[in-house]
């Protein structure tokens, strides 16, 4: 284990506060540390005096063999596991050890054992986050095998296909979800290489690949068309009744800032949200005006009680069914929303934002920045 320069400035700390004790003529601390094939070793890590000899292990100084009545030993405990020893040596022979020094060194190890067992802590988690890192680099690089051949099998087959086949559709649709997941994944290969923040003042950071361009803007009618296509498909497999937009508000169709290239995560997930959460035979929408963008269903309402709470990182309502989902995608929905100068809300029923929608049902509504709704 490699011990921190905080535990070893703390430690030093805590052995300079027998400055004051005129008793005391030495204190060591060592750390118990596993060898292969053999018992463990109890290695020195701090002593006073800050002298510059070393010490060597415990088990390997002949002078600790021999008991003595002017040394004592406080044991450094993670519960019932000895994690290291704190040795004190005093000056004179007296029978009797002062009872407030004994105190003091009781304390000072009981300290020193509890920052020492946070260390070991420290040490486990990132010994577990080395291992996870390595096996998403393994994951990473094995998906990337089966994309790759998805893609090399869906070119081939749009080959074979007539100019006006109709099965064009679906497989450019393939396509296209193919190389979305390859953005995944290399986003998720470009977060387990980066260093985690070393402060938790600024938010983490967000796993999001959505179609980015190479320019400054964007259009984002074409970002939503491959989701709408997907809608049309996944709810004609549903036995769903799908309503795309009819109109395209001059706002989709110009050039946009690409910072809110993230409205296409935002719309995935709440189509994907209503697909899943909806009875079958439902209808389910995507509208549009110079308001903001809605998604739309004619399913049960969500309750009252939570329709705060569906917001919130983790919660999961009672009409969630088969226990399917994570309970991140509105939270991660708002806070992208609100990243981009946005609002994203939960409308009560559908028609509340546009007479043309159904009077029943429920409604997720990205709003655009509030200084554009006033200019239109």
């Amino acid at each position: 284990m490699q011990l921190s320069e905080r535990f070893l400035n703390f430690l030093q700390q805590q052995l300079n506060s027998f400055d004051a004790e005129p008793a005391i003529k030495s204190v060591v601390v060592y750390i118990a540390r596993p060898q292969e094939g053999s018992s463990p070793t109890l290695e020195a890590v701090g002593k006073w005096p800050n002298v510059s000899e070393s010490l060597p292990p415990v088990e390997e100084d002949p002078q600790l063999r021999a008991p003595s009545p002017d040394r004592r030993w406080y044991p450094l405990q993670e519960g019932s596991i000895l994690i290291g020893v704190l040795r004190a040596e005093r000056c004179t022979s007296d029978e009797v050890w002062p009872e407030s020094l004994d105190r003091h060194l009781q304390s000072t190890a009981f300290s020193i054992a509890q920052c020492l067992g946070l260390e070991l802590d420290r040490d486990r988690l990132l010994d577990e986050l080395k291992q996870q890192r390595e096996q998403m680099s393994v994951m990473v690089h094995q998906l990337r095998n089966p994309l790759t051949a998805l893609r090399t099998y869906a070119q081939l087959l749009l080959r074979k296909l007539d100019p006006e086949s109709k099965q064009r559709d679906l497989v450019e649709g393939l396509l296209s979800e193919q190389a979305q997941l390859s953005r995944y994944i290399s986003a998720l290969d470009e977060l387990n290489q980066s260093k985690l923040p070393s402060s938790n003042l600024s938010p983490a950071p967000l796993l999001l690949p959505p179609v980015l361009p190479s320019s400054g803007t964007l259009n984002l009618k074409s970002l939503l068309e491959p989701l709408i296509h997907r809608a049309a498909v996944t709810a004609s497999l549903q036995s769903k009744n799908w309503s795309g937009p009819k109109d395209w508000p001059s706002w989709t169709i110009n050039q946009r800032s690409s910072k809110e290239a993230s409205i296409a995560e935002i719309v995935a997930n709440l189509l994907e949200n209503a697909f899943r959460y909806s009875p079958s035979n439902c209808d389910i929408g995507l509208y549009l005006n110079n308001r903001g963008i809605c998604v739309w269903d004619s399913g049960l309402p969500i309750p009252l009680k939570e329709r705060e709470r569906i917001f919130e990182k983790g919660f999961r309502g009672q009409n969630k069914n088969n226990g399917q989902g994570s309970g991140i995608g509105l939270a991660l929905g708002r806070r992208l929303a609100q990243e981009i100068g946005c609002e994203l809300r939960l409308t009560i029923p559908p028609n509340d934002f546009d007479p043309s929608l159904p009077d029943k049902g429920n409604a997720f509504i990205l709003l655009k920045p509030y200084k554009e709704n006033l200019e239109k």
